[in-house]
């Protein structure tokens, strides 16, 4: 074993037996607790103004609504996701670190994608109203 270095096997998967227990639970809990927000059987007489896309997909509903050429980039941050791993120039570390100094680059790409996909999602969830018009959720 080298020096400094603790073996995974007993020590960190008791850690990730834990969380996922955790979660588990806490997942269970939840769909126990909260309902699931499914409507009514589909009805193509009568269609939902507007029809919102699934939760997760409502970053991209939300920016195709700007323009339907800004689709291209989400597929370039899908690519740019996709290349994350190649992006770093560095060698590889000699310890594991959380958010090292030599990927700050990769680091501030990854949090700024994540946040605009968040801000984006939220927008569409709370502050888009009949025919898709903006309206402040407060």
């Amino acid at each position: 074993m080298k020096r400094g270095y603790v073996k995974s096997s007993p020590h960190f998967f008791r850690l990730i037996k834990a969380a996922l227990a955790l979660t588990v639970l806490a997942l269970m809990a939840l769909a126990a607790l909260v309902p699931a927000p499914l409507q009514e059987q589909a009805n193509l007489a009568r269609v939902p103004n507007p029809v919102k896309s699934a939760w997760f997909l409502l970053w991209i509903q939300e920016l195709v609504s700007y323009s339907k050429y800004l689709i291209y980039l989400v597929l370039a941050l899908a690519a740019c996701f996709l290349a994350l791993p190649w992006l770093s120039r560095t060698t590889p570390p000699d310890s594991a670190r959380w958010l090292p100094r030599e990927c700050r680059a990769v680091n501030g790409a990854a949090l700024a994608a994540s946040v605009l996909v968040l801000a984006l999602t939220l927008v569409a969830l709370f502050c888009r109203g009949a025919n898709w018009q903006f309206v402040p959720h407060f």
